[in-house]
């Protein structure tokens, strides 16, 4: 997607979402090094055969929307990429890293009636 400067919208970062292990402390739920899924807008993609602990998920999901978006270089959500299984006794951890940037028009993604135009999802090649 193009940024259109006539055309208010946002500059998103796509992320990959990579589970990572704490080489002194193993894991207690199921992560395996590696495994990772991505978030394309508001898109969770997984590639076949991935699992994900929904608890994990569930402490990840908060996070997700502010890491897509831009921040100050000083900010924590800048310099800090690892989140911790939220079983305080597991090892895994799951590192947030930024990818590409996509422009999302706000015509493409408001649910405001007088504002709508064609969903982003159906601009897609």
């Amino acid at each position: 997607m193009q940024d259109n400067s006539d055309e208010a919208g946002v500059w998103l970062y796509d992320l990959r979402v990579e589970t990572v292990l704490d080489p002194e402390r193993a894991p207690v739920c199921r992560h395996v090094a590696g495994e990772s899924f991505r978030v394309e807008g508001e898109t969770l993609v997984f590639d076949p055969g991935t699992r994900v602990s929904m608890y994990a998920l569930a402490a990840l999901l908060p996070l997700l929307p502010a890491k897509q978006r831009e921040t100050a270089p000083g900010d924590w959500m800048s310099t800090d990429a690892e989140v911790a299984c939220p079983d305080p006794h597991c090892g895994g951890r799951f590192r947030i890293i930024r990818e590409a940037r996509r422009w999302f028009a706000h015509a493409a993604t408001t649910g405001l009636p007088d504002a709508r135009g064609t969903p982003y999802w159906e601009g897609e090649p």
